[in-house]
């Protein structure tokens, strides 16, 4: 008895939780995705920079040996 009871406490306190949950998540969803364009483009530009940097030790030879 004392179970069933606990659950309806829960039930009752949570299931709003879990409907707000439910309508906020698109919101923040949209709201992150500048900030991931934005790290890709970030990551983009400098794996674009390490590898200028880097051109010059694989022309001569270094860097990773050929499998």
């Amino acid at each position: 008895m004392l179970k069933l009871l606990l659950w309806l406490v829960l039930l009752v306190l949570c299931w709003p939780l879990a409907l707000l949950a439910l309508l906020l998540w698109p919101l923040l969803w949209l709201i992150s995705l500048p900030f991931r364009i934005v790290g890709i483009v970030f990551d983009g530009a400098f794996a674009f920079l390490r590898a200028v940097v880097m051109l010059p030790a694989r022309l001569i030879g270094g860097g990773r040996p050929q499998a």
